[in-house]
């Protein structure tokens, strides 16, 4: 076969690093967003913050001019430090005091820190330590708090922990079971429960004996509990032989209860969300604008900027491609910025019913609608809404929150998904508890209001609302 050569034209889109970079800001998260910052500013000297201090980086030490330093960075021979003990410092003595003092001689007021909530444990070895208890009593409760699970239940049996404890111990069942007697009745009270139903049994037994609707709970978390979580009413009245009235006061009076009594103690980390974008009305025009607190300021170092100017170019090329990059990622965040704030506009251009009358006037929206309206690529409306936080008089949304799907109506138009959701809630809401409405109903209800939804698709709206299904929404 002869070889030949062969000349063929074809385009092909190469991503340069500055896009990439472009793309990856704008689908991060405020959060990710300064999480990537910081990185940046530690790798690169020519970029920082606007609010940070002047010289607070790269500043020429002992008062030095800027030539002085600027020749030592370059590689110019540095004079020698201080050599024997003018070299070394006594930070015990030569250290300035810890903070000022004010002119009456008091010490200055530091910020408070945040102490540490105990812990479940850490409460009830408190306790434990306060009781009259014999050593080897102790320690058998101690082993039991150390069993429990976050919700102040023990996560073991008894016999389980008797097995584990060293034989040579000689602990019988029967000791275990006073030492949980004496768990039992630390506070909160609960905590030692084996059992939901055990849980709320010691609660209720810790209230006045005269308390209305006390025996009644007694005897129904001791044995028709599932019976009350399915709310089978008939079957209630007919095992405790009791009126309506009666057993509505015993329910009402476990729902008080804490089923949960661990649950105040456990760790949990707090989340905060800074919007991205704050909606507010003007003029009777809804106006989306950046938030300031969610834009970081950034900046070209000056100092090193300078430098810059006063070095050749074969002596400055990596500080160049740091200067390059610098600038790129500044042009980049403000370009992220500009993005989503045009996309948030867009959106509240296309759903204003929804900032003035709420859930129920949300139009059917897809991110389609708003990359045509922009001229921007459908991708990059996703990733613009997605984390990304809008402040409204109404509350924050995700931006995401906006789009969903339609569902039509018998005139021809369209119901959002999320506006049926609004108006499925304020059925059940309504509804009278002793005949509550079925997804049936429900949709024969929106049918005569002229939305076409399938009982189906109610249902899978509801379970997406956490809205129980009727035979568990039904009350006395």
């Amino acid at each position: 076969m002869k070889q030949t050569l062969q000349l063929k034209l074809s385009q092909q889109l190469t991503l340069t690093p500055q896009l990439q970079q472009s793309i990856r800001l704008l689908q991060l998260s405020t959060l990710e967003l300064n999480q990537e910052l910081e990185k940046f500013l530690m790798e690169n000297p020519l970029l920082e913050r606007e609010d940070a201090e002047p010289e607070s980086i790269g500043a020429p030490p002992n008062g030095a001019s800027r030539e002085e330093y600027a020749a030592g960075e370059s590689g110019a021979p540095a004079s020698d430090p201080p050599s024997g003990d003018a070299a070394e410092i006594d930070w015990f003595t030569d250290a300035p005091a810890a903070g000022p003092r004010r002119e009456d001689g008091e010490e200055s007021d530091y910020p408070q820190l945040a102490a540490v909530a105990p812990t479940l444990s850490d409460h009830l070895i408190g306790q434990l330590a306060l009781t009259q208890l014999s050593a080897r009593d102790k320690s058998l409760v101690n082993t039991l708090i150390a069993a429990l699970d976050e919700a102040g239940y023990l996560s073991q049996s008894l016999e389980e922990i008797v097995e584990l404890l060293p034989p040579e111990l000689e602990v019988g069942l029967d000791e275990l079971q006073i030492a949980l007697h004496h768990l039992q009745s630390f506070d909160p009270t609960g905590v030692g429960a084996r059992s939901p139903a055990e849980c709320l049994e010691l609660q209720l037994k810790a209230l006045p004996a005269d308390t209305p609707g006390r025996e009644l709970a007694i005897d129904i978390v001791r044995g028709q509990l599932e019976a009350l979580a399915a709310h089978d009413y008939a079957r209630l009245r007919r095992q405790l032989r009791c009126d309506d009235e009666s057993l509505r006061r015993a329910q009402h009076l476990i729902q008080s209860l804490n089923p949960h009594p661990g649950a105040e103690y456990a760790a949990s980390e707090t989340r905060y969300i800074v919007p991205d974008v704050i909606v507010r009305k003007v003029k009777n025009a809804w106006i989306a604008s950046l938030n300031p607190d969610a834009m970081p300021k950034l900046r070209i170092n000056r100092m090193y900027a300078e430098i810059l100017q006063n070095r050749s170019h074969s002596a400055s090329g990596p500080m160049s491609n740091q200067l390059q990059e610098a600038r790129w990622l500044i042009k980049n965040v403000q370009q992220r910025f500009e993005t989503i704030l045009r996309v948030a506009q867009a959106i509240v251009e296309q759903q204003r019913h929804f900032f003035d009358h709420g859930e129920v006037a949300m139009r059917p929206l897809v991110l389609r609608e708003i990359a045509e309206t922009l001229g921007l690529h459908e991708s990059t409306v996703s990733r613009v809404t997605t984390q990304k936080f809008m402040a409204t008089p109404r509350g924050i949304f995700e931006l995401k929150y906006f789009f969903g799907s339609h569902v039509a109506t018998e005139t021809g138009g369209a119901c959002s998904a999320t506006a049926i959701r609004a108006l499925l809630k304020q059925l059940v809401h309504a509804e009278d508890g002793q005949k509550p409405l079925s997804d049936s109903k429900i949709s024969q209800i929106l049918g005569e209001q002229g939305i076409v939804v399938a009982r189906r698709t109610i249902a899978k709206y509801r379970e997406s609302l956490n809205i129980p299904p009727v035979s568990l929404r039904k009350s006395l």
